[in-house]
């Protein structure tokens, strides 16, 4: 994936991840000394790296010849090789694209690098093996720097439901209708990347840019596959199948979990920040949405949302209160009675003018407005 103009603009100055980043700082300065390279492939950059000074230079995961790895070693330069047989880049500087994830979708999902990544974790994870946990451990932090540098200055809403929702149903049209309404009116949409109504709202962020007319049509044409079982290919065929009629769609965030392997994710996020550890996944969705959170209906994943956004509310751990939206009165009251304690906990405190449960998604983007002034 190719850095974005925000990327660019906002990473740490002394990062280095595209080739052009390289070649512009040794051009101007004749010296690497002090940054950071990260996943670079600099197999035909020897000339280069033999004649620019890297002492106090860290290299993550670039590819070189010997002849230049030895150079800077003795020039005092820290170099983490890449990992063989690995089917991830734990030392990554830019954050996935649904092409990247899903690339050999053709051959069936199985054989894509997330479904081999999720392999490798299933094999891994069980063996207290502390070379594979500190992998994942690498592989995490990278990409939560990766998403601090595509989000300064954005208003981030997130859009929290279950992954149970199936496409061709009117509450997955609604859904992508609200991701679609928050992203008109300038908001970076953020979900937990995944499938039902996380992908409807990433779809509706995507639709953004288009008539209102292709989004039913999208809708229509998803509804053919309506969830990703039995086959996640189907499922994610049909999606690109949407992508490649109606090409550069609205940017959004993804951001799933490995954690949940059963569950893949979706393509109509533009960013996609996969993790390993479920728990850093979770608290970094949530830390990101400035901008506020709507939960739909969902089950024990979405409850445990809601009282981890609750908490840093409560405390306001993170300063202010953030907006909390809470959607379908008789999911949140009745079926899983979640509202009269977010009520209890809220009472007396600043975030209580900043909750609300209203009973149609429609009535969420004017919801979170007024819980924001």
């Amino acid at each position: 994936m190719q850095t974005s103009p925000a990327h660019a603009a906002h990473h740490d100055d002394r990062e280095i991840e595209t080739l052009e980043e390289f070649d512009a700082v040794v051009s101007a300065r004749g010296a690497l000394t002090g940054f950071r390279v990260q996943a670079v492939d600099l197999t035909d950059r020897t000339r280069e790296l033999l004649a620019t000074d890297t002492a106090g230079t860290v290299f993550l995961g670039c590819p070189m010849r010997e002849q230049a790895a030895a150079k800077i070693r003795s020039d005092g330069a820290l170099v983490f090789p890449p990992v063989p047989g690995l089917p991830f880049d734990p030392y990554r500087g830019l954050l996935y694209s649904p092409e990247e994830l899903f690339d050999g979708l053709e051959k069936g999902y199985e054989q894509t690098p997330d479904a081999l990544a999720y392999a490798w974790f299933q094999r891994t994870k069980a063996d207290r093996d502390i070379y594979a946990s500190t992998l994942r451990a690498v592989h995490d932090d990278a990409v939560s720097d990766a998403l601090d540098e595509l989000l300064p200055g954005t208003r981030v809403v997130g859009v929290m439901g279950g992954h149970a929702m199936a496409r061709g149903t009117e509450e997955y049209a609604g859904a992508a209708r609200l991701g679609r309404g928050l992203a008109r009116a300038g908001l970076t949409v953020a979900t937990g990347g995944g499938p039902g109504a996380m992908e409807a709202a990433n779809l509706g962020a995507y639709a953004a840019p288009f008539e209102d007319s292709m989004l039913d049509e999208a809708c229509e044409l998803l509804a053919g596959a309506p969830s990703f079982a039995p086959s996640i290919t189907d499922w994610a065929r049909a999606a690109f199948e949407v992508r490649r009629r109606w090409p550069r769609g609205g940017r959004s965030v993804g951001i799933p979990t490995w954690f949940y392997g059963h569950e893949p994710p979706n393509a109509f996020a533009s960013h996609i920040a996969k993790y390993f550890a479920n728990a850093t996944r979770e608290d970094g969705l949530l830390a990101r949405s400035n901008a506020g959170v709507v939960f739909l209906p969902g089950a024990a994943g979405t409850v445990q949302e809601i009282f981890d956004n609750a908490t840093p509310n409560y405390y306001e751990s993170r300063g202010e209160p953030t907006p909390m939206v809470l959607v379908d009165r008789a999911h949140w009251t009745e079926r899983l009675p979640t509202w009269p304690l977010l009520q209890a906990l809220a009472r007396d405190r600043s975030m209580q003018a900043r909750i609300a449960l209203v009973d149609r998604i429609e009535e969420a983007p004017g919801t979170l407005k007024r819980l924001t002034v």
